[in-house]
């Protein structure tokens, strides 16, 4: 979206009359916002031309609040699939709708969106702070998750027989497109439900976040598979350790493990192209200099290399070939062809990755997440998602957030950096 197009005005239910029942907290203003760039050059056109440059609103506690805690029912629905730290978030917004202001109503809806749908028969769960304090050593989700679209007029149905004022809806792209479409069903009805998205993914894609939760955690994670891979190649004649990580669309995933880990020798990412040739030619003259070589590949890339499918998931994401096991048989068939001795081992460590629980950095991220998402939920804002930008919390429209996946820049200097830790060739 051009930037001069950005919109980053919130949606809000109503105007807040009703005093906060925090005491002692950092309240913040309604005027209060962040800028959206935060380099010079990329703020000079805007103040040449006159005008203001694009704004997030800051999020935090307020000070008035639309909705009376005393009256406010909530809920809690995670959607797609497992990511560290869904636990952490749950508990936070629970801990915090109870403990900040006295929401003792909290449920949680069981197997994602199916269990908006009353036809379903998922009973939802009631979430209280003795349920929820344990729940961060563990990973996956208490609530159970699910794929797939559900009709919003039977999810709004649902909320509405239940008396839900404020919806919270943990999940990635596809999720809160879903709870977009309940929030405008909800308003077309003249039902005032607030709908406040917590963005995750684990591939860190959402746009307009800078950072969402279980990405720290998944690169972390994901390393200890580059050390069996160094360890394996390291130690045979031609060792070749290929490691298959997660990220559909966007690379990020393998770039920061390829800067936490400077055994990497390659980094392949959907956001930079390569050819079977130059890969093979570029291996082949690592393993001539070194004797062995670690490589990290994207799910997502590569994807040109293989024949183009029209099969797609529950979510309505096309599903890509396996480029992990495409570059595994491509290595052998080339060192067989030229009868070289070849020692590969093969990891595909997405699924640990998932459902492992977060880590220090991602809970405390977690916590504050949820925290930011209730503020803005009591305050009557709809129809957005709790975001961090330039490291601190913002509201972002879902239009927005949704409006494209985030991707690394192949320009950039985070790529930039890969390539020269790795030493790979800009072209392959």
């Amino acid at each position: 979206m051009p930037e001069r197009e950005l919109d980053f005005t919130i949606e809000r239910l109503g105007p807040c009359r009703l005093p906060s029942p925090m005491h002692g907290a950092r309240f913040t203003g309604d005027t209060e916002r962040l800028l959206f760039h935060s380099r010079l050059d990329e703020l000079q056109p805007y103040l040449a031309a006159g005008e203001t440059p694009p704004t997030m609103e800051l999020a935090g506690p307020r000070e008035r609040l639309f909705f009376d805690p005393a009256r406010t029912t909530a809920g809690i629905v995670t959607c797609g699939g497992l990511c560290p730290g869904l636990n952490d978030v749950i508990r936070a917004v629970t801990l915090s709708l109870h403990q900040h202001y006295g929401v003792s109503r909290v449920h949680g809806f069981r197997y994602g969106y199916e269990g908006l749908v009353e036809a379903r028969g998922h009973q939802p769960v009631l979430l209280t702070p003795a349920l929820v304090d344990p729940i961060g050593e563990h990973g996956g989700t208490i609530l159970g998750s699910s794929r797939g679209p559900q009709q919003p007029a039977e999810m709004v149905d649902y909320l509405q027989k239940l008396s839900v004022d404020i919806l919270f809806t943990l999940g990635g792209d596809g999720t809160q497109k879903g709870a977009q479409a309940i929030a405008r069903e909800a308003k077309r009805r003249g039902y005032t439900l607030s709908v406040i998205g917590i963005p995750k993914t684990i591939d860190n894609d959402i746009s307009y976040v800078q950072k969402t939760f279980g990405f720290e955690t998944a690169v972390a994670e994901a390393r200890r598979a580059t050390y069996a891979a160094y360890s394996e190649a390291s130690a045979a004649r031609n060792g070749v350790g290929l490691v298959k990580l997660m990220g559909r669309d966007s690379g990020f995933i393998a770039a920061f493990l390829t800067l936490v880990d400077s055994r990497v020798d390659f980094c392949l990412v959907p956001e930079a192209p390569f050819t079977l040739a130059g890969f093979l030619r570029s291996l082949d003259e690592r393993l001539a200099r070194d004797g062995h070589a670690v490589v990290v590949v994207a799910e997502g890339a590569g994807q040109d290399l293989m024949a183009a499918s029209a099969e797609r998931d529950a979510s309505g994401n096309v599903k890509g070939g396996d480029i992990g096991t495409l570059l595994r048989d491509a290595i052998k068939a080339h060192f067989a062809a030229q009868g070289r001795e070849l020692n590969l081992e093969y990891i595909d460590p997405s699924d640990i990755n998932c459902s492992q629980p977060a880590n220090a950095h991602d809970s405390a991220l977690c916590l504050l997440l949820g925290q930011n998402a209730v503020h803005a939920g009591m305050s009557g804002r709809t129809d957005m998602v709790v975001g961090f930008w330039n490291h601190q919390f913002t509201h972002v429209p879902i239009a927005l957030a949704t409006s494209s996946r985030k991707k690394l820049d192949a320009e950039g200097w985070v790529w930039s950096s890969v390539r020269s830790a790795t030493g790979q060739p800009r072209e392959m």
